[in-house]
């Protein structure tokens, strides 16, 4: 799993960090940031919810 974030498109809502802590943050102005693009095997589920969660679908998760 691979997983990509549009940060123009982040609303700062911060569904992704309650739901992926160890994958995503906020900067100071609220916006997602990416802790690991690839994630550990334990944390994919977790992501693919943030991706579902986020109401403006910022995170892309690719599957390899």
């Amino acid at each position: 799993m691979r997983i990509t974030v549009d940060t123009d498109r982040c609303v700062g809502a911060g569904q992704c960090v309650l739901s992926a802590p160890e994958v995503f943050d906020q900067d100071d102005d609220g916006l997602v940031t990416l802790l690991a693009d690839r994630p550990d095997p334990e944390d994919h589920d977790a992501v693919l919810r943030a991706g579902d969660l986020c109401p403006a679908h910022t995170i892309t998760v690719h599957e390899d």
